[in-house]
């Protein structure tokens, strides 16, 4: 109970609009009707659809195997909500209290959470991103279209960017029997997120399955025909290839810009938050009525140096939401802080990929089990002393303990012997992760802010 009996009637009778009607506003919401919401509760998204699962897209949807239709993520509970599906949010006015729509409606709020995700970086050139045949995928009517085209069975799909949606992209295509270009403009696959030890076994595990994959090149142009259909794509090498079906993977921009003037510290980062998911202001100071989550949020780690980390994980966003929720309907005393640890999978090419930590932190690497020859192995990274991060090739029943070693700051390299340890995995190597000013196309994590070796602790995960 309240002190002043504020919160209890918050819980009656309050107004909390949630933006963004995807995993993250999704789970939030059932969060606060599971924590005694009883006011009223109202979903905006800017998608006709209602909320759905995003990984399944550059998979399942893009082999034929399922619908995107038929991605609806599964409900834990009915939320009694008012959906405001189709209309994009257009401003904020905090003083006010109110949700400006891009149809003209405002709609006001005691809570607010922000969960509006990012959206596909665009090709740069607008004429020949209109090109018939040039795709992105990051909504449910991308994956459509994409994967439409698909089975056209065109002659030559070029992916731009391989980064892990890239790579998927590139996979489904081989195992549909499709030829592919991937031409990325770092050394090797995958790079931004896994350094280039590891990227380089994706890019032989890419160039095994028929993958013809072009690195250190950027596309410089698209090319239609006389239907305004892309027809070729020109690359810094001077080489020309002749495609009929184009895919932009060049990473994602983070939708704040309807914040704009609102007086939110949000930019093209993200959305500032405290670990509480309590929204900055401009001046950095927290705001009480303004929550953040999933993608498009920014919020410190103490794991990690207290570095702002912004996570594009499926998991973040449920840990983070869920977090959020609670704290909306929370005195201070009760509120808990988010400090999910990141994790990452992908399915590309037969193999299993999965990640733990901030690998992109890291400076070495050691590969701890098994060998990257094989295709079979993990890796793991090291800063400054310390265990930061872990990746396993098919090994995923190691990576439990890996992270146990992150939540721990265990030392770097690893002092004790492991299972299936090869002569490779002797000792550190460096992790060759590119110039963190050169833009790449698959970083998961963004990291600002400090140095993470300058502080260790003991790390107890929340019970979520």
């Amino acid at each position: 109970m309240s002190g002043d009996g504020s919160l209890d009637r918050l819980k009656r009778d309050g107004r909390v609009v949630v933006v963004g009607a995807s995993l993250a506003g999704l789970r939030a919401a059932e969060t606060l009707r599971e924590k005694g919401f009883a006011g009223s509760l109202t979903m905006v998204g800017d998608e006709p659809y209602e909320p759905y699962d995003r990984p399944p897209l550059s998979k399942q949807v893009l082999l034929g195997r399922a619908t995107p239709d038929h991605t609806s993520l599964p409900r834990r509970r009915a939320l009694d909500a008012r959906w405001r599906l189709g209309v994009a949010a257009s401003g904020l006015d905090m003083a006010a209290r109110r949700v400006r729509l891009a149809d003209g409606d405002e709609v006001e709020y005691d809570r607010l959470l922000i969960a509006t995700g990012v959206r596909a970086r665009p090709w740069p050139k607008e004429s020949e991103a209109e090109l018939d045949g040039v795709f992105v995928l990051r909504t449910r009517d991308d994956a459509a279209g994409l994967e439409r085209a698909l089975a056209r069975n065109p002659r030559r799909v070029l992916v731009v960017g391989a980064g892990f949606t890239g790579s998927e992209i590139a996979s489904a295509c081989r195992e549909r029997g499709i030829a592919v270009t991937v031409a990325e403009r770092a050394a090797a696959p995958l790079v931004g997120a896994l350094g280039g030890v590891v990227g380089q076994v994706a890019a032989e595990l890419q160039r095994e399955h028929g993958v013809d994959l072009r690195c250190g090149i950027m596309v410089t142009g698209l090319e239609g025909d006389t239907g305004n259909r892309v027809r070729a794509a020109h690359l810094s090498d001077g080489n020309t290839v002749e495609v009929d079906v184009v895919v932009v993977c060049l990473g994602a921009l983070r939708n704040t810009e309807w914040l704009a003037g609102s007086g939110l510290g949000a930019g093209p980062r993200g959305i500032a938050c405290d670990a509480g998911c309590r929204a900055f202001d401009i001046r950095g100071i927290v705001t009480d009525d303004v929550y953040v989550a999933g993608d498009v949020a920014r919020s410190p780690h103490p794991l990690f140096g207290y570095q702002f980390l912004s996570l594009e994980h499926w998991g973040n966003a449920v840990a983070q939401a869920e977090t959020a929720a609670h704290n909306m309907m929370s005195e201070s005393v009760d509120r808990r802080p988010h400090i999910w640890v990141p994790a990452f999978w992908s399915s590309q090419f037969g193999v299993n990929i999965k990640s733990v930590g901030v690998p992109s932190m890291g400076t070495e690497i050691l590969i701890a089990q098994g060998a990257l020859g094989e295709r079979r192995f993990t890796g793991v990274y090291g800063y400054q002393g310390r265990v930061i991060g872990a990746v396993t090739f098919d090994q995923t029943k190691w990576l439990q303990f890996y992270q146990q070693l992150i939540e721990t700051t265990a030392p770097f390299p690893p002092s004790f012997p492991t299972v299936d340890r090869r002569p490779e995995g002797q000792r550190p190597v460096d992790a060759d992760f590119p110039d963190p000013s050169v833009p790449t196309s698959g970083p998961t994590v963004t990291l600002t802010g400090y140095s993470p070796a300058d502080r260790r602790m003991t790390f107890t995960p929340a019970g979520h």
